[in-house]
């Protein structure tokens, strides 16, 4: 048990760590419901998400008598329990002569918060919560937590955020001046291939902060944490499925082909080791709306949670992160959620990279359709004979600056830069 005094200067010190920090405003939550958790992959800016919370309420009026908060990857609670959680509870009385409200960072490194966190919403605390692993939303946990608590996904920057970090405008009169215009797709540019993370949008050398990034989730969130004996199989499976993002890829394939290379390796440690990077939120699954259910299962897509760390992996990639971040787009608007999934592929004789069925929205992903003849003519057909199967309100070929419009029997395909699309969601 860590003493009351060590405890007492922790919260002090974070008090000041909060009022000091920069933080670049992102679109939170309303306060209609008072307890929340917020799960997603490391320097996505979660935490960042609870200082602005915790600012919001100091330019309010309100004080830090109201409000408590730890961050559980502080090397200072290393030792902390579940048991601690009261005598926290005990500090800030002693401080303070008011309830808190609770902020908990990185809470999912504590066996057993769910009880507490139960606890206290059976007791009307206002709680936020972050984590770093989806295992926090496991059946067990939610069960304990009964419905107490709303769970949201946090990603990296849009690529609205990450301009309106940069300080770049994007509004209608900005996209029309040249000057202005041309500042933004330099910006764009860089997005598409360095992603989002927070921390690294005004770094002027990004490879060093995201390897960093990937070593953390990788050996820290997924090695360590399952104890995984062999790292470099997990390495390796993690450089295929980068080369393979814009391909459905089954663990039979995996395995032979990871067996090749790095001995025998069986399909249920292929599917383990998927499963902690989905854990880690590094990987994102996309399911193929036509399968069958064990296809579904067992032969899918997967995209990295930022285009700067996919590209770490990659050499020519151009067309694989542009599908990465259309997956992504998708992903932050309608939500990852394998029990309530709304994005999906389709494969079944006709390959469509994207299908959203509530939207009846279908699309391709193409750097360039006019480069190649033969590249156009699979992009375009592809969503030519997509109506003739699933219902389509809407077809767009999304490419990295051109433009046009097809017509056929069923109307019109789009063809745009995805980062129009992006800035018109």
């Amino acid at each position: 048990m860590i003493g009351k005094t060590v405890l007492k200067q922790i919260l002090a010190s974070n008090q000041k760590d909060v009022e000091n920090y920069q933080v670049m405003p992102r679109e939170l939550p309303s306060d209609e419901f008072e307890r929340r958790v917020f799960i997603g992959v490391r320097r996505a800016g979660k935490s960042f998400m609870l200082y602005q919370k915790m600012q919001q309420k100091l330019a309010e009026g309100h004080g830090w008598d109201s409000m408590l908060y730890l961050n559980f990857e502080d090397d200072r609670l290393s030792d902390f329990s579940v048991e601690d959680f009261e005598q926290i509870l005990e500090c800030h009385a002693e401080m303070y002569d008011q309830r808190p409200m609770l902020f908990l960072d990185e809470v999912q490194n504590i066996e057993g918060w769910e009880k507490f966190a139960r606890r206290m919403a059976d007791a009307k605390y206002k709680m936020w919560i972050t984590g770093s692993n989806a295992n926090m939303l496991s059946s067990e946990i939610m069960t304990t937590l009964g419905g107490r608590y709303l769970t949201t996904e946090v990603y990296p920057y849009s690529f609205k955020e990450f301009l309106d970090a940069k300080g770049v405008p994007f509004d209608e009169h900005a996209l029309l001046a040249t000057e202005s215009r041309a500042k933004m797709l330099r910006q764009w540019s860089e997005y598409l291939y360095w992603g989002g993370l927070p921390e690294s949008v005004n770094l002027s050398v990004k490879r060093d902060y995201l390897t960093s990034t990937l070593q953390k989730i990788y050996l820290g969130d997924i090695v360590s944490r399952n104890k995984i004996s062999n790292p470099n199989l997990l390495r390796l499976l993690l450089k295929k499925l980068a080369e393979s993002v814009r391909q459905p890829v089954s663990y039979n394939r995996l395995s032979n082909v990871l067996s090749s290379v790095s001995g025998k390796i069986t399909m249920p440690t292929v599917s383990k080791y998927i499963e902690y990077s989905e854990d880690a939120w590094l990987l994102l699954r996309l399911r193929n709306f036509s399968a069958a259910f064990a296809d579904k299962e067992t032969s899918c897509k997967y995209y990295f949670v930022d285009n700067g760390v996919l590209n770490l992996f990659l050499l020519d990639g151009d067309t694989a992160l542009l599908e990465n971040l259309t997956a992504l787009t998708l992903f932050r608007k309608y939500g990852h959620d394998k029990d309530n999934e709304r994005v999906f592929f389709y494969n079944d004789k006709v390959e469509v990279d994207f299908y959203v069925p509530e939207d009846k929205l279908a699309i391709q992903t193409s750097f360039s359709i006019s480069k190649a003849e033969s590249t156009r003519e699979r992009e375009v057909d592809a969503l030519n004979k997509i109506p003739k199967v699933l219902a389509c309100d809407r077809r767009v070929i999304l490419t990295y600056e051109e433009s046009d419009t097809i017509t056929d029997d069923f109307g019109t395909i789009e063809v745009m830069p995805l980062w129009k699309w992006i800035l018109g969601q």
